[in-house]
């Protein structure tokens, strides 16, 4: 059987890069870290580049039609999930600290506490490719689905 190294890429496809990168010699029992259940990054801490605490994993997005994570959503301030700002970020700027067991945002906590928000009750349209590109930029990364474009039409063209 053949297993996942990290020191060696999967491919030479471009969209590889766009995945959240993992430090840490952390390793328990279980698929982890190369290949984990969505539900069990729900409520990791999420620390700045910088150092600094800025909120927990609550949500973890998918792109069904592209078959990858679009962004984890990161929740900030409030008690208990009551007041609390959520964010969009792009999931190739985190990298998952299996060590501390937490994700490191490739961005300094200021950046985050001014980054667009919304609340429980008003999501985005994540689809929207315009809104995305946005978020994308704000974090200084190309769009995820950009990388893949060209072979995903082409995909489209053979069916």
């Amino acid at each position: 059987m053949t297993t996942l190294d990290p020191s060696k890429p999967a491919s030479a496809d471009p969209s590889a890069a766009q995945g959240a990168n993992i430090v840490g010699m952390g390793v328990g029992e279980g698929p982890g870290p190369d290949v984990m259940a969505a539900s069990t990054l729900d409520g990791n801490k999420v620390i700045s580049s910088d150092g600094e605490h800025v909120g927990k994993i609550s949500d973890i997005m998918l792109d069904v039609r592209g078959g990858r994570i679009a962004y984890a959503v990161l929740s900030t301030g409030g008690f208990l999930g009551i007041g609390d700002t959520l964010h969009a970020i792009p999931w190739s700027v985190l990298t998952l600290d299996t060590d501390d067991r937490c994700f490191v945002l490739d961005a300094p906590v200021e950046r985050i506490r001014s980054a667009p928000g919304f609340d429980k009750d008003h999501w985005p349209s994540m689809a929207d490719v315009e809104w995305g590109a946005s978020v994308h930029a704000y974090y200084n990364r190309s769009p995820y689905w950009a990388a893949t474009r060209g072979v995903a039409q082409e995909r489209e063209s053979n069916l």
